[in-house]
């Protein structure tokens, strides 16, 4: 009789070990089935520009930065396409005057990065890999958990973030589109500042340095940085980078027709 017990207590044990080695199995393919499967992080070639940008100062600002999932937010074919939102506004009125010189602000900053990194702006945003916009952005907000409060940040007076998106081109790549949203509110002067350093975000610099002597500073200052030695060392340092982008979709998410 004590030999059944044992025997009927250790078929038990066994039936238990068999049901949880299923759950477990279950649950491990469920999760490998919902994670995405992106492009493994590889290393493109320098831009030409970048590595022919030798300065003597070897400084930089790159253990700043932030690392996105993806990896460098680089661009990995040139010229980068940039456009300008055209609003629709008469001629000769004080409107479209004040546009006027936000788009000469902000072609001038396009034209100092150009030095660096092939750049052109086109009429199509379709076309476009960066989306340059006269718009305030948004405030946003957050729940502060010690205070029981929603906590809404200063106004900004620029703004930069970037969306995945999958190429039309055989094979399909990963790829990513900027989107600049900058003030109309600001002077000429902070107008140029504000975009150049923007689009230091856009073309890679994804942080900002603690030198007030540079364009990516994380602050405004008094007098307005040009775009500085330690600027290109750092973003040459992240087309040196691994990176999702501008790498080929894998077929399992191809079929699965996936979209960003």
């Amino acid at each position: 009789m004590k030999r059944n017990f044992w025997i009927n207590f250790l078929s038990f044990i066994l039936g238990l070990v068999i049901v949880a080695s299923f759950f477990i199995f279950k649950t491990t393919l469920h999760a490998q089935e919902s994670e995405p499967i992106l492009p493994v992080l590889q290393i493109h070639p320098l831009p030409i520009t970048l590595e022919q940008w030798q300065p003597q100062e070897q400084d930089d600002y790159f253990c700043s930065l932030v690392s996105p999932p993806i990896g460098a937010l680089i661009w990995t074919e040139f010229p980068i396409k940039i456009y300008l939102a055209q609003p629709e506004l008469e001629q000769n009125t004080a409107s479209y005057q004040q546009f006027q010189k936000w788009v000469s602000a902000v072609s001038t900053a396009i034209q100092e990065w150009n030095i660096y990194l092939p750049l052109n702006i086109v009429k199509e945003p379709e076309i476009a890999n960066i989306l340059i916009k006269r718009e305030l952005p948004p405030l946003g907000s957050s729940f502060n958990a010690e205070t029981g409060k929603i906590e809404i940040p200063r106004a900004r007076t620029a703004q930069t973030r970037y969306d995945l998106e999958i190429t039309k081109t055989q094979p399909p790549l990963l790829t990513h589109r900027m989107t600049i949203l900058i003030s109309p509110r600001l002077s000429e002067t902070s107008l140029l500042s504000a975009a150049r350093h923007e689009l230091g975000h856009a073309l890679g610099i994804w942080g900002h340095s603690p030198v007030e002597t540079d364009a990516l500073y994380f602050s405004q200052v008094r007098n307005y940085p040009s775009i500085s030695v330690r600027d290109i060392n750092t973003l040459k340092k992240v087309y040196q980078q691994p990176t999702r982008l501008g790498w080929k979709i894998p077929d399992i998410l191809i079929n699965k027709g996936l979209d960003f």
